[in-house]
């Protein structure tokens, strides 16, 4: 059975991984408005990869006996500067998010719920892979800074980023 600390916590960790499938989701749509299909692409994998993760925290809740509770999701920005101020803005919600995971590992340690303490690890480890993976387009960006030729490269690269559910040995 799940505590009541630790499902409330768990639940607020589902809105905000359906807000962050919202927010790329949104970014998707922002990328292809500027003709640039890999990068919407890249965010479209990066939307079903955080709809995976709040799935995952739904089941676990129900699994432990608890009961998912929705809440609304905020609307998230449509509009960005450039795709380096997309990226900026993906690094900077992937840390948030990494926060936010660490907060419910510490309920974990503090409730004395080593199920849940486990099961959060999977998420300690993909937070690590998503900062760096954010962090990386972003820092390829900065490099290239005004460069067409440059765009167009990354452009393409990202666009062979593709959704690769996790492995059935992953916590579910």
């Amino acid at each position: 059975m799940i505590s009541q600390k630790m499902e409330g916590a768990i639940n607020a960790q589902v809105n905000a991984e359906l807000y962050s499938s919202y927010l790329y989701l949104s970014m998707t749509a922002y990328f292809q408005s500027t003709n640039l299909a890999g990068f919407a692409g890249w965010m479209r994998v990066q939307a079903q990869e955080e709809l995976v993760h709040a799935m995952k925290l739904y089941d676990y809740v129900n699994e432990r006996g608890g009961r998912v509770v929705l809440e609304q999701i905020n609307a998230p920005p449509r509009e960005w500067e450039s795709p380096q101020d997309v990226f900026d803005a993906t690094y900077k919600h992937e840390q948030k998010v990494t926060g936010l995971i660490n907060n419910l590992v510490d309920i974990s340690v503090q409730e004395n719920d080593n199920a849940a303490n486990i099961f959060l690890k999977w998420f300690v480890i993909e937070q690590v892979e998503e900062e760096a993976s954010a962090r990386e387009v972003l820092d390829r960006l900065k490099l290239m800074a005004d460069s067409p030729g440059g765009m167009l490269m990354l452009d393409k690269e990202l666009g062979q980023r593709t959704f690769t559910p996790p492995s059935s040995d992953a916590p579910q």
